[in-house]
């Protein structure tokens, strides 16, 4: 049987966050906020390795205590200097830590995504286990979508049929992710470079509560989602 993986791309800095603390080691709740998928990654029994892929000289990830993860927990200093750069390098760095076959799921997360819940992983999972593609956590597009010109005046109203947004993480074979990336480094999510190729990912729904921090008060929510978790 084919086995799952995760992998955690997070050699990025998170500019937009306006802090000089790389994002995935902001303070949320007490803890980096990389804490919590890593916690939700670990604790689920279909994973046999977390690989966290760091930039070559973090500084910052042995300040902090991670031994609950042992088990599980892989640290890969490789990171490269776009997040599909990171997870190409991790793929194959992946192969020295442990034996990954072509046919294993590997399953990419942004540490960015604290408030990934364990239903919508497992959900995920049972969803593409026996898919012949893989795909990906999105949820419908709800709001109205505008266009602008370069003065960011509207151009027209975009139609959101059938738009998702897309989450993470995206599940996809070994090989295939590995061979699709090798193709082209200049996207944001792994679902399009496996698009690239000619395939088509499977979308399944997730909800709003996993959405990616990328502004300093988005940190809030998320902590308000994980507290709430714990009542």
């Amino acid at each position: 049987m084919s086995k799952f993986f995760a992998l955690i791309p997070a050699a990025g800095s998170g500019s937009r966050m306006g802090d000089e603390l790389p994002k995935q080691y902001l303070p949320l709740d007490n803890k980096p906020m990389i804490y919590y998928a890593l916690k939700i990654l670990c604790k689920t029994p279909q994973i046999s390795r977390v690989f966290v892929v760091l930039a070559p000289y973090d500084n910052y990830w042995t300040q902090y205590d991670w031994s609950e993860f042992s088990e599980k927990l892989v640290v890969l200093n490789c990171g490269g200097a776009t997040r599909a750069e990171s997870v190409v390098n991790g793929l194959a760095a992946s192969q020295h830590e442990c034996t990954v076959d072509p046919n294993d799921w590997i399953l990419v997360h942004d540490a960015a995504r604290p408030c990934l819940s364990l239903s919508q992983l497992e959900k995920l999972i049972n969803a593409l286990e026996n898919d012949e593609v893989g795909g990906l956590l999105a949820i419908p597009v709800a709001d109205t979508l505008k266009r602008s010109d370069t003065e960011a005046r509207v151009q027209h109203t975009e139609s959101r049929e059938n738009l998702w947004q897309a989450q993470t993480p995206q599940m996809f074979r070994y090989d295939l992710l590995a061979r699709a990336l090798e193709n082209t480094t200049k996207i944001t999510d792994d679902a399009s470079a496996i698009e690239a190729l000619g395939y088509q990912p499977k979308l399944v729904h997730s909800d709003a509560t996993n959405f990616k921090v990328t502004y300093p008060e988005d940190l809030a929510l998320a902590e308000l989602i994980l507290k709430e978790r714990k009542l």
